[in-house]
């Protein structure tokens, strides 16, 4: 039996240097070897694996030595699109499920998602064929908003031309959605989005959204969620989740799950001693505090969050390895610090074996653009478990 780590130092793994998708091709196949996605990634696999004088890979056997392997006997297949770093594929694993693809465009993303995975996604999304996408039970998603164009739609009405929802949603990456699920058709889909989706262009991209949802055939159920429940975090999401019509015949019974009371706080997830760079200089500190009070003269809200360590933090955003100012830790005697990066992994709900391979900048990005994971995972249970009683009434 041969490592993954040791195997893929010899046939040179490095999402970095990924061209054309050759890894993704690679990785996807290893992962999928006898369950029947394999044939989707497998010419493309051998030829790269011929380059390094590797015969019959197929009969691989592997020890996968990441930290968060599939599951030996997984109970359903998902994807994961719009992947950022895990943290929704770390869920919908944990409940049971294997991942048998992934895309995110985000070159430094895949090196996090690589190095906790084994697998390099494929990357943007917009030039994937959905034809070449394995068969699935659930579709993953944390796509961006995006606002739709009514000059297409504006178009074929003066044509006398007829449209439907999905026309509308074309030039958007919830298009890429919306095509897969209609080639694809997995049983449910869950979608993770910014709150403002819901109000976004005065309603309608919301609209637009869940007309598409249910013109493609699928129940569709969205509540918004705080991760303040799992993780010391004012962290509101919207979550999208739908089950295919003709396969639950609108008889889910989807609830979303019951939050627990919030109890965390930040001083739990602080490390017990912080590097002395992650402190603020005096040049910034003057700088937050002086703008903060320019603007509460004007009275406007702006300004830095110096954080209660027996409360919770502000929703951390991909901007925060600017300067940090919406979540700062107070120091005795001294200004200021920043969060590190294994504190934001935290903050999110990642688990400590979770690697952080990147540098301290892109780190703040990816964590500020992921998931609060714990709550992805309660919601995920939801899921599983209507394909389970689905399951026992046959």
């Amino acid at each position: 039996m041969i490592k993954y780590s040791e195997f893929k130092e010899k046939i040179n793994i490095e999402p970095l240097k990924d061209i054309e998708n050759e890894q993704a091709f690679v990785t996807h196949y290893l992962h999928n070897l006898g369950n029947g996605a394999t044939q989707f990634f497998e010419e493309p696999a051998l030829k790269y694996l011929t380059k390094y004088d590797f015969d019959r890979q197929e009969k691989l056997n592997f020890n996968w030595d990441i930290p968060f392997p599939s599951p030996k006997n997984p109970k359903f297949k998902f994807i994961d699109l719009f992947a950022g770093i895990g943290g929704i594929r770390l869920a919908y694993q944990k409940a049971g499920g294997k991942c048998v693809f992934s895309s995110e465009y985000n070159k430094f993303a895949k090196v996090t998602y690589e190095a906790n995975f084994g697998e390099v996604p494929f990357g943007d999304i917009t030039v994937i064929d959905e034809k070449s996408i394995p068969d699935h039970d659930i579709l993953l998603a944390g796509f961006p908003c995006q606002p739709f164009s009514i000059a297409g739609v504006s178009k074929k009405k003066s044509l006398g031309r007829k449209h439907g929802f999905l026309d509308e949603t074309q030039g958007t990456l919830f298009f890429d959605i919306a095509r897969i699920l209609k080639e694809k058709r997995p049983k449910a889909f869950m979608l993770e989005n910014v709150k403002n989706l819901v109000a976004h262009d005065k309603g309608r991209t919301f609209e637009v959204i869940y007309n598409s949802l249910d013109e493609l055939g699928y129940t569709v159920h969205f509540r918004v969620l705080d991760g303040k429940h799992f993780v010391p975090q004012h962290r509101e999401r919207i979550i999208i989740v739908g089950f295919d019509r003709e396969v639950f015949k609108g008889n889910d019974n989807f609830e979303f799950p019951e939050l627990p009371k919030p109890k965390r706080i930040i001083r739990e997830i602080l490390e017990d001693k912080a590097d002395s760079k992650y402190t603020l200089s005096d040049k910034l500190w003057n700088y937050l505090q002086n703008y903060a009070a320019k603007h509460k003269a004007k009275g406007n809200g702006f300004g830095f969050g110096l954080t209660n360590l027996d409360g919770i933090s502000r929703t951390i955003s991909a901007r925060y390895y600017k300067d940090g100012s919406e979540i700062l830790i107070p120091q005795e005697g001294i200004n200021p610090r920043r969060l590190t990066p294994r504190e934001c992994a935290r903050l999110q709900g990642f688990p400590d074996d979770f690697i952080i391979p990147v540098s301290d900048n892109q780190a703040y990005r990816q964590f500020g653009n992921s998931v609060v994971s714990p709550l992805m995972h309660a919601i995920a249970k939801q899921v599983v478990k209507v394909f389970d009683e689905f399951h026992e009434s046959k």
